[in-house]
């Protein structure tokens, strides 16, 4: 009776009371629709378990086969329209496959600490190409080539892996750790797929600012295993954030192949379950990659939600200079993909048959870049390295009384003891920061 008699003085609750117990309108009656909440399925009497090895694998988009030949039925590439940008974004992959190798040799005779090459994986090039130059990029460490198809100069890679007084980073990261304000690329972070949440976060910043720009995150299949990568894209699909997820699914992270990483089908098939548009694509195909990146971009701007671009490609190289991996895959694996699947090759049969490129032009091409680069890298291992006073700089706006007093007993000690550190000759003198 009291349930009634509110009831009858609210007609307000009534009517609501009504509306949650009847079906929508045009909706069969609620014992033959489901209306849980997140989700979009019908009630069946067959019991049947989901068995992910009964479904076909999620295609790839590809429209260059490893012949360089345009595949059957396939429509022209929207980057074979543009010689001219095709022509330099082949000059970039091998630009930046030489500098990999002079590099990673500068490593191996002690000269660097550390260094990670692109070998297979130069496609990103392409994807880079597809973008604005303005649009935001967080990286994971083999996006070398992003930053390479923006502009920067060659200097910049040597100087940031040899640490030197003109390193960006003032010789704080490891090499390879790039990062440049002025081409909209935040600096590399080593933790897997820190980067990724970051990335979600900040396209919700450009969401709400309406600056017409997208945010990228490129990210490998090991950084997927993490779990900062499924909270990124469940805040990017529930925030509707205009962010471009690249997965760069190489085969392997270090020294783990993917079939001991997930037994789903690759990482594509993660995207709908979140809510994200998704395409798997030929990473070694450039032509189908810049398709790709131009279409998930477009999508990113007009509808404001996120994409998601799985890359299928080969990591040729080892994880880094810490790893071997000839202990976990077989050298016929690997000549294989260096001789059959790899996208400096499968771009320049294409560019040979279309009558752009010749065998004398890539002969002159390399020797000028491996010229250049190895000019850049003398220069670089010539300069002096940061003062190592600027360690204790550029934390603070207003440096603290404690850390300063830190910095001026550092100074006093190494002045003091100056035959104590010998290697103080190839750093800048030192001096007070301020």
């Amino acid at each position: 009776r009291l349930r009634q008699s509110l009831l009858g003085r609210l007609p307000g609750l009534s009517n609501a009371r009504r509306l949650l117990s009847a079906p929508p309108s045009g909706m069969p009656p609620d014992d033959e629709k489901p209306m849980f909440p997140g989700s979009r399925s019908s009630f069946t009497t067959q019991l049947d378990f989901i068995h992910p090895e009964n479904f076909e694998g999620i295609p790839v988009y590809r429209l260059v086969n490893r012949r360089g030949d345009l595949v059957d039925g396939a429509p022209e590439p929207t980057l074979a329209g543009n010689k001219d940008l095709c022509l330099q974004v082949y000059e970039t992959m091998l630009q930046l496959n030489i500098m990999d190798k002079i590099l990673y040799d500068s490593q191996r005779q002690g000269r660097i600490s550390f260094y990670m090459t692109s070998f297979g994986e130069e496609g990103i090039v392409a994807n880079a190409a597809a973008l604005n130059p303005n649009d935001l990029v967080f990286c994971q460490y083999r996006e070398s080539g992003v930053l390479m198809q923006r502009g920067m100069e060659l200097e910049r890679f040597m100087d940031q892996c040899y640490s030197n007084d003109s390193d960006m980073n003032r010789g704080r990261q490891m090499p390879v750790h790039y990062g440049s304000k002025d081409h909209s690329f935040v600096t590399v972070s080593s933790p897997l797929a820190t980067q990724m949440p970051q990335a979600s976060g900040a396209a919700y910043a450009f969401k709400r600012m309406q600056n017409g720009l997208c945010v990228v995150c490129y990210f490998g299949d090991g950084s997927a295993s993490e779990g900062d990568a499924h909270a990124a894209l469940n805040f990017a699909a529930t925030l509707d954030c205009p962010v471009m997820f690249v997965c760069r699914n190489n085969g392997y992270a270090i020294s783990t192949p993917t079939s001991d990483q997930y037994r789903g089908d690759g990482i594509a098939i993660r995207g709908p379950a979140f809510g994200i548009p998704t395409v798997r694509v030929d990473g070694n195909d450039v032509f189908a990659l810049y398709e790709v990146t131009q279409q998930a971009r477009q999508l990113c701007l007009t509808e404001m939600r996120p994409t998601l671009i799985e890359m299928m490609t080969y990591r040729l190289g080892h994880h880094s200079t810490s790893d071997d991996s000839s202990a976990y895959r077989s050298v016929d694996e690997l000549s294989f993909w260096d001789r059959e699947d790899n996208p400096i090759i499968r771009m320049r049969k294409f560019l040979t048959k279309r009558g752009w490129w010749s065998d004398e032009q890539e002969t002159a091409t390399k020797q000028a870049i491996r010229k250049r680069v190895l000019q850049k890298f003398a220069q670089a291992e010539k300069r002096l390295k940061p003062n190592p006073m600027e360690m204790f700089s550029d934390v603070w706006a207003r440096m603290p009384p404690r850390l300063r007093q830190q910095m001026e007993d550092t100074r006093r000690h190494l002045e003091a003891e100056t035959s104590h550190y010998p290697e103080l000759k190839n750093y800048k003198p030192i001096a007070d920061v301020e």
